[in-house]
């Protein structure tokens, strides 16, 4: 199963830094909970008032990263003052066997991309190690999570296995180039706007998942911010919305909380709504 989510860099527009550190803890811990795995933030500078993906986007590269890696790979930043308040993620085999003990696989951070098929890697370990890029493993990018196979601490013996890391990875894009790319399964608006989501409909919605994915579960979905949903971020009309299916570049626009107390469902908990729905497609 591949899962996507687009959020905008207007999530937080509505809080200062600490309640908008808080606000991306709790997007980080959805996207972890239902294994996420890519975490999109698309600009939406016309409804951006203290906060830009910048700030979102490093907030979450943040939250992604190893906690024994944070300190040495993002040192201090303004971004990230109030990070004490969010939540852990706890990502399942983030250390395999054990950071302490040889034969254990692990996260690290490209620091360093050579031109000699080589690639710098700060894995935990007491020095960045400089590690060959296996054959058939496209180079990573600096800054990008890698796994490292450690087989000895003394004398140092690892090397990067190509295996996908636990949890999601971050980048920027605009809405239109993000729902347009590859892979993306397919695209699904999250909405008050759109067509109710019922338990009956799970399974018909699991079928166009996998039609889109080439036999595999595969669905990307987007989540507009406080005050800007994603027909007022897309420039639609939310009648247009609720009358045909395929609108905005979105395949399907679907309502998963239909019937809410709330006048206001906060995009955090929209995101645990939704793909906690999604989550029950087998």
């Amino acid at each position: 199963m591949t899962v996507s989510v687009l959020v905008p860099s207007s999530l937080v527009r509505e809080a200062d830094k600490r309640e908008a550190t808080r606000k991306l803890g709790t997007v980080a811990r959805a996207a972890t909970v239902f294994r996420v795995d890519r975490l999109t933030v698309y600009p939406d500078p016309a409804g951006e008032r203290k906060h830009d993906d910048g700030f979102v986007a490093t907030v979450l590269r943040y939250a992604a990263t190893p906690p024994a890696l944070r300190k040495e790979v993002w040192g201090e930043r303004d971004e990230l003052e109030y990070v004490g308040v969010m939540p852990p993620l706890r990502v399942r085999s983030q250390t395999g066997s054990g950071p302490k003990r040889s034969g254990s696989s692990r996260q690290g951070i490209v620091t360093e991309v050579g031109a000699d098929g080589r690639v710098r890697v700060n894995c935990g370990l007491q020095h960045p190690v400089s590690l060959p890029v296996p054959p058939g493993m496209a180079t990573p990018e600096e800054g990008e999570r890698v796994t490292v196979s450690i087989s000895s601490r003394e004398p140092v013996r690892a090397k990067l296995v190509d295996e996908p890391t636990p949890g999601y990875v971050v980048d920027v894009t605009d809405l239109d180039r993000a729902l347009a790319r590859e892979n993306t399964g397919l695209t699904i608006a999250s909405s008050r706007h759109g067509e109710r989501l019922q338990s009956g409909g799970l399974d018909s919605l699991a079928t166009a998942c996998r039609e889109a994915g080439d036999g595999r579960l595969s669905y990307t979905v987007a989540f507009g911010a406080p005050e800007r949903g994603l027909p007022t971020i897309h420039g639609l009309d939310p009648d247009g919305v609720r009358e045909g299916r395929r609108t905005g570049g979105f395949d399907r626009w679907v309502n998963t909380v239909p019937n809410q107390g709330s006048e206001v469902v906060r995009t955090e908990e929209a995101m645990f709504a939704t793909l906690g729905c999604l989550n029950l497609m087998n």
